[in-house]
């Protein structure tokens, strides 16, 4: 577990200071904000879809370290994922950092999202770490209404 919690800072602090997929997205099939507003975590995510998969994830907004890594990884993690994939990992993520999935017998599956495992030692990082996840999936499934964590 002292692995996962030196790849949960590495990782964590150089998707905040260098995130993927950070802008907007002009021709996105869908489009969702999702606020935390205990922290003030902002973010609009963009979805672009080919046939089944998802093609390309943005985001654009402002938020704490771990929700502005947890977005950066997830969209660099989802593109070329079909809706099915993306709900198994939505999931999967979920289940890790609220502590109802043990993280090392999913290692191969998470692959750099095994970092967040750390997250569910403190309950109120949690909706930082999830919000983006939470939003992805709004987005995924047709949601309108802007995503909260409250």
């Amino acid at each position: 577990m002292d692995e996962i919690r030196e790849l949960y800072q590495e990782v964590i602090l150089d998707h905040n200071k260098h995130p993927h997929n950070f802008r907007s997205m002009e021709n996105a099939d869908a489009v969702l904000e999702g606020f935390n507003p205990l922290c003030g975590d902002h973010y609009t995510f963009y979805l672009r879809f080919e046939d089944d998969a998802i093609a390309e994830v943005s985001f654009e907004g402002s938020g704490c370290a771990i929700s502005k890594a947890s977005a950066s990884i997830m969209s660099a993690v989802l593109q070329g994922k079909s809706r099915e994939e993306a709900d198994v990992l939505f999931e999967l993520f979920t289940g890790i950092v609220t502590g109802k999935l043990d993280p090392v017998e999913h290692l191969e599956k998470l692959g750099k999202l095994a970092a967040f495992a750390g997250v569910a030692e403190f309950p109120v990082r949690v909706k930082c770490a999830t919000l983006p996840w939470h939003t992805m999936h709004g987005a995924l499934h047709g949601s309108d209404s802007q995503i909260s964590t409250e």
